[in-house]
């Protein structure tokens, strides 16, 4: 078997990612060798590859759904939002600019060939590669600079799904729409749909299902049901609502609480999922002083913004709050940006050309951005365990005290550390929770046998057995191999 696909969807967070995953792990349980690819990503959540590369995460974990490494040609064109209206522009896997709407424009050659060499170096490679499309196709004000979607389908004449949410509602008026407003061209590469997170009885989508091809002239190819507890690497803020709340129940006789502050720019979100997944840990993500009062850990994220999201902390009354709580043994942790904010001061000409910044003086460090990315997969120790993790910022920090803990410091009850993902190694996990609880006078145990991995795993496995049970996979095969099939009618919208 030989071919592409691109599944694209209505709208954002309509379930691009987690299909495209799905896919990779259902074709690689056949036996075909298969990776995924976005050719453009707008994500706050990265990761580092095993060359030193920095893709988007949703991407890594699809390629752990392909039973593969991540490669920065799975995603050449990664934006990382700085405001609303700028974004660094990272190039297979290295920055290369920061733009704005009208000047990202202006690069579009260069993105687009190194796009298509991408994709024709992992076709060269691979059996199959499984495309997610950025967005929506139907944003029509952007096609003429579309990298993603039909811009890229019809490039490499790919046969192209389009998935809806129907727990947002209307999802067989978006999935008409979606198909209606694009030109003819684009519409013959669009082969069928997929309804996503459905809820209740089949047979009363049925009548929809049987308008909607009478409408278009192509198939719902299946109907993917809603799955409670499934929560895999996410792409941007919209995921960050659908996050579940609930907590496994503890083996001890008390729970942990965690608040994660959370940010305007808040990236790499993951390093919290860890966490999530222990059971007995009651993880919040919180944006009032108030609901920091009684967490027994408060943990400040990376950021894509450290300057402007320290501010903002400090404009809500959570820098004061955080400050207090540390001077009375509260316990906190910062990674990455939020390990930044608790030094003593910020020497920034680089991200936001603030210059010389004071922070919240937790920690015995300061910071200095630099031009220059730090990209790679640090591996050390700490409470007696072995932590691999991995690093992606421009702020450089100097230790100046304190005790050491992974490349950053501990001082009291404030931890700080540039290294993403430690909370995936299971053991240093358990003892730092054991810590923490400690120090709260917390009746928590750890669970002893938690495996973040294994639970990653089961959740990738969750997925294939998705598309295996719920999508008519011989009509998938058969466009992969074969592409769309010719002749598929223009909808059209009689506006005109």
């Amino acid at each position: 078997m030989k071919g592409g696909l691109l599944i694209a969807g209505t709208t954002s967070d309509a379930g691009k990612s987690v299909l495209t995953a799905g896919l990779c792990r259902w074709l690689a349980r056949q036996g075909v060798r298969v990776a995924p690819f976005k050719a453009q990503n707008m994500s706050l959540n990265s990761f580092v590859t095993p060359d030193g590369a920095e893709i988007g995460r949703a991407q890594a974990m699809q390629a752990a759904a392909a039973g593969i490494e991540p490669d920065a040609r799975m995603n050449p064109v990664l934006l990382k939002p700085g405001s609303d209206t700028h974004s660094q522009v990272v190039l297979l896997g290295r920055p290369v600019a920061d733009v704005d709407a009208l000047s990202y424009r202006d690069l579009k050659p260069l993105l687009q060939r190194t796009i298509l060499e991408s994709y024709a170096e992992l076709r060269a490679r691979y059996d199959v590669v499984v495309c997610e499309g950025a967005g929506s196709p139907a944003e029509i004000n952007l096609r003429d600079r579309d990298l993603a979607n039909m811009g890229l389908a019809r490039a490499l004449d790919l046969p192209t799904i389009i998935v809806g949410d129907i727990d947002r509602g209307g999802v067989f008026a978006s999935m008409f729409g979606t198909l209606a407003v694009l030109s003819p061209a684009d519409q013959a590469l669009i082969a069928g749909f997929v309804i996503n997170k459905f809820r209740g009885d089949h047979r009363l989508l049925a009548p929809g299902l049987d308008m909607l091809t009478s409408m278009t002239g192509r198939p719902t190819l299946g109907v993917l049901p809603w799955l409670p507890g499934l929560w895999l690497d996410v792409e941007d803020s919209l995921d960050l609502d659908s996050r579940p709340t609930a907590s496994l129940p503890p083996v001890g006789e008390q729970t942990l609480r965690v608040a994660v502050v959370r940010l305007p720019r808040l990236s790499n979100v993951t390093d919290i999922d860890a966490l999530s997944a222990e059971p007995g840990v009651v993880v919040r993500l919180v944006t009032r002083p108030e609901q920091v009062a009684d967490a027994d850990l408060v943990v400040l994220p990376g950021t894509r913004a450290t300057v402007s999201d320290l501010a903002w902390l400090r404009s809500i009354g959570l820098a004061d709050a955080i400050v207090r709580r540390a001077a009375a043994g509260g316990q906190t942790i910062g990674i990455c940006g939020g390990y930044q904010m608790l030094a003593r001061m910020i020497d920034d000409d680089v991200e936001s050309r603030a210059g010389v910044v004071p922070a919240l003086d937790l920690l015995p460090a300061r910071v200095e951005f630099v031009a220059h990315k730090t990209l790679r997969r640090p591996r050390g120790r700490a409470l007696g365990e072995d932590v691999v993790g991995y690093e992606i910022h421009h702020g450089v920090v100097t230790v100046e005290g304190g005790e050491p803990f992974l490349d950053g410091c501990v001082a009291g009850p404030v931890w700080g550390t540039s290294w993403h993902g430690v909370f995936e190694n299971d053991g240093f996990r358990r003892a730092y929770l054991r810590q923490i609880a400690s120090a709260s006078a917390r009746r928590f145990v750890p669970a002893p046998a938690t495996s973040f991995a294994a639970l990653r795993e089961q959740r990738l496995d969750a997925l294939g057995d998705l598309v295996a049970g719920h999508l008519d996979t011989d009509a998938l095969l058969r466009l992969i191999e074969h592409g769309a099939p010719r002749g598929l009618p223009t909808v059209t919208t009689n506006l005109g």
